[in-house]
């Protein structure tokens, strides 16, 4: 089965969890990029790194639909990214920050990122109420009694006994 991807939902998905992430920073006043020193991790940095990706996977995944936890990802990478870029390159680091080194940020980026994919499965549970494959449909099932055939229930096709001549 070929499956390709859908422009215009993943577009505005994306569009849509990008301002989702960064409302959300702007609102928490938090830009993981810069260290503090201890001060950097309080609980409004843990609602940034753990709880708002939550959200912003949930909506991508919404929007998009069924396979929406595989680009739920991609809004905290591309908002902590300009974030990052913007601070070291455009505003400037404030005084008594300092420019979080590139692992720490990464990593950072990268929890973002995962927290994110799991609210994009419980985005698709959300559409589905139910997780995993859905079966597809068929015609094993008689219409009439909405019961499935004898070739489903035994494997063989109706009126044989099963017995090679």
């Amino acid at each position: 089965m070929k499956r390709s991807i859908r422009p215009l939902p993943f577009v505005l998905a994306i569009i849509v969890g990008c301002l989702v992430n960064y409302l959300g920073d702007w609102l928490l006043g938090i830009r993981i990029e810069l260290f503090w020193g201890l001060e950097t991790f309080n609980f409004r940095w843990f609602l940034a790194i753990f709880v708002l990706p939550i959200l912003v996977g949930f909506s991508v995944s919404y929007i998009y639909g069924l396979g929406g936890k595989w680009i739920a990802f991609f809004p905290p990478l591309i908002v902590q990214y300009f974030s990052y870029y913007q601070t070291q390159n455009i505003i400037g680091v404030p005084a008594g920050a300092d420019l979080m080194p590139m692992g720490w940020w990464g990593f950072f980026v990268i929890l973002a990122m995962e927290v994110s994919m799991i609210g994009g499965i419980l985005g698709e549970i959300a559409i589905k109420r139910i997780y995993g494959r859905s079966a597809p449909p068929s015609d094993d099932m008689n219409s009439e009694s909405n019961q499935p055939s004898a070739t489903v229930l035994s494997g063989k096709p109706e009126g044989t006994s099963g017995k090679e001549v």
